[in-house]
């Protein structure tokens, strides 16, 4: 989808659609805007519903200050112009009060980046700005002041968080990962205790997931293909939704031949990902002209020493992942649908994926469909693609209740003779 060729209305309504579908703003919170070349700025209006904007219900600010639309523009427009004044390079701004980067609002602190490699990327540098009365100057400036200093994205007192970047969709990338940072460290806080990356091993994460292959033009799509394509960019979107994956972050891919597979793109939003985004390996090749997810090189040793496994998924649900950055061990024996669909869930150390790929391609026996790597993802296996995304859903919906069970009493596992139970009768 080419995005950045729609017009500002139609950026600033689907974006709000997807803040406010994701659960990350109400009716009446959250504002977003863009500021065009010549410095008129397009916002969206105070007072509106924000789960059913259209495009001509967004505000019209002329650089001159004249207002052109059907309402007033938020209340929080002059922050976004201090923003802007401060920070020219910035052409887009959203604000909203998700539950996770306002309860780091309450507490005033900034979520940890570097839990998981590639975060503090995206992210970038996170600011904290004193709270202010809303819709005043004098919090504009307080949130101008954390920006001018080199901040991408700034955690308000008692508010929310506003993140700035060269345009809406990149705005709403490091958002929705600062969020996903917060929901990761507030999960994994209830688990134990979260232990992040050191710098060295963001560099090394950066420097070794290059992958460079060779390139070829396919010379057709036959049938099979074309419905893998549909199937896969159907559960992609899927796991959007159902937050399992962001925008930046999951992988997907799906066995074609002996030799064969699709995989989802590198840096290719993952909500709006269409049939054609998604790049065809051959004899380890890539698709002219596409890059592939960096983690290609595990789907392929997989595929290649697992002839059982016809469907990959690398994600990072932030429940799951509350057990790969803490010292805690998931364990299946939670219900029957959990432990008959993951058995045992190995976790794997830093670094498994992209320093030795063969090795941790065979860990994925008919046994071991599913494996945590320490800070860093869940690796789902299965035998079609809908069944390895049921595993993944599984494994994130269990880790949920484990999550939740620290607040309410003592974790009671299915036991030693039930599990034997379950292993005659559904097979071990």
């Amino acid at each position: 989808m080419d995005y950045e060729l729609l017009p500002p209305a139609d950026q600033i309504v689907m974006t709000m659609d997807r803040i406010y579908g994701y659960g990350m703003t109400t009716t009446s919170g959250g504002n977003l805007s863009i500021r065009e070349e010549g410095g008129d700025l397009w916002i969206t209006p105070a007072g509106v519903d924000k789960g059913s904007l259209t495009p001509e219900d967004i505000m019209h600010v002329a650089a001159d200050g004249t207002v052109t639309g059907p309402h007033r523009p938020s209340v929080e427009l002059p922050f976004h112009q201090e923003i802007y004044r401060r920070r020219p390079d910035l052409r887009a701004i959203v604000h909203a009060h998700p539950p996770a980067l306002v309860a780091f609002s309450l507490v005033r602190r900034i979520p940890d980046t570097s839990l998981i490699p590639n975060m503090h990327r995206v992210c970038g540098e996170v600011g904290l700005a004193e709270y202010g009365l809303p819709g005043s100057g004098g919090l504009g400036e307080k949130i101008a002041r954390v920006f001018a200093a080199g901040s991408s994205a700034v955690i308000l007192e008692n508010h929310g968080a506003v993140v700035g970047a060269s345009d809406l969709r990149k705005a709403f990338m490091s958002f929705e990962t600062l969020d996903f940072c917060a929901r990761l460290e507030i999960d994994a806080s209830r688990m134990g205790k979260p232990s992040g990356l050191s710098s060295r091993e963001i560099a090394l994460s950066a420097q070794k997931q290059s992958v460079t292959l060779e390139e070829f033009t396919p010379s057709g799509h036959d049938a099979a293909e074309r419905r893998a394509r549909q199937e896969l960019v159907a559960l992609i979107r899927r796991a959007c939704d159902q937050k399992l994956f962001t925008s930046t972050q999951g992988t997907f891919s799906r066995r074609l031949g002996e030799r064969s597979f699709l995989i989802t793109p590198y840096l290719v939003d993952r909500k709006y990902l269409e049939l054609g985004d998604l790049v065809r390996i051959d004899d380890g090749r890539r698709e002219a002209g596409k890059t592939p997810s960096r983690s290609v090189r595990l789907h392929q040793q997989i595929y290649a020493r697992q002839p059982h496994v016809n469907a990959v998924i690398i994600a990072h649900p932030p429940s799951i992942m509350a057990f790969a950055v803490t010292s805690e061990r998931f364990d299946s024996r939670t219900i029957p649908e959990c432990y008959l669909m993951l058995r045992s869930v190995p976790k794997l150390p830093f670094g498994a994926t992209f320093l030795d790929p063969e090795g941790t391609a065979a860990v994925f026996t008919p046994a071991v469909p599913l494996a945590l790597v320490q800070n860093d993802c869940a690796v789902v296996t299965g035998a079609t693609l809908i069944q390895a995304f049921d595993r993944l859903e599984v494994a994130e919906y269990s880790a949920r209740a484990l999550v939740a069970c620290r607040s309410l009493g003592e974790v009671v596992m299915i036991d030693a003779s039930q599990v034997a139970e379950l292993d005659r009768a559904f097979g071990g």
